[in-house]
């Protein structure tokens, strides 16, 4: 039997009618085991694609071949997503009319925040909030994505499909982006000459390119760099999820 190759896909979400703001669309970046930039960034709204997607292998076919990749249907994918994928228990549970007993400082409400992202506060990353920032469209964009194509939790964090060709975590390219760890791949990428400048000095409408390269950088890195990302606790709930970020860009 041929041994699946590994692609891995960052994918910064945009929300579910993002074709409506050029400022912010859905935008994806393929890389290899070798860390070459697969066929070519694409920039738009997934809406379509994911409706249109009947299983976990049709969806990575859909998605590689926006990228002008020809799928040859036994790639495995790795994928790193750029919005929340779970949202905080207590939320959940106070929709249920459970309340927690007392409240504090914004970044400590457990009602806005998961526990990662807590985690991450006290150690100087400040993460948006699905429920207070104005990224419930994304959220749900990401969600409805896992829930459809990558519904079981292998580890906190981390999701896959049923037959296990898709994997998916969530990352935030933003620490990426201010880790020495992190600037060093960048140099270590091959891509072409055509490429360069979007991916190393992107415009504003390429922001969000920029920002899925980071999330393919995170996916690649979780299982070729492992010592170079920070791993949930133990006691990290599993229902919250986990936002990857490198080790080096959190201040302790």
């Amino acid at each position: 039997m041929t041994t699946p190759t590994t692609l891995y896909i960052g994918w910064d979400v945009g929300g579910w009618n993002c074709d409506n703001n050029s400022a912010s669309r859905d935008a994806l970046v393929v890389l290899d085991d070798a860390l070459n930039v697969i066929g070519t960034p694409w920039r738009g709204n997934l809406r379509v694609t994911l409706n249109d997607a009947t299983s976990s292998r049709d969806v990575i076919n859909r998605l590689l071949a926006l990228c002008q990749y020809v799928p040859s249907g036994n790639e495995r994918v790795a994928m790193a997503i750029d919005t929340p994928l779970a949202l905080p228990q207590a939320f959940l549970a106070l929709a249920r009319g459970e309340a927690v007993d007392t409240l504090g400082r914004s970044q400590d409400n457990p009602y806005l925040y998961r526990e990662t992202e807590r985690w991450l506060f006290a150690r100087g990353i400040t993460p948006l909030s699905p429920i207070k920032d104005m990224i419930g469209s994304q959220a749900t964009k990401g969600m409805h994505f896992l829930a459809r194509f990558a519904p079981h939790i292998t580890a906190c964090g981390q999701w896959q499909s049923v037959a296990g060709e898709l994997c998916a975590v969530e990352g935030y390219p933003s620490p990426a982006k201010r880790s020495a760890g992190f600037a060093a791949l960048r140099q270590r990428v091959y891509m072409p000459e055509t490429l360069h400048a979007m991916l190393h000095q992107p415009t504003p409408k390429q922001q969000d390119i920029h920002d899925a390269w980071h999330c393919a950088l995170l996916a690649w890195s979780l299982e070729h760099a492992k010592e170079s990302v920070a791993w949930p606790p133990a006691e990290m709930p599993a229902a919250e999820g986990w936002i990857f970020v490198p080790k080096d860009a959190l201040s302790e």
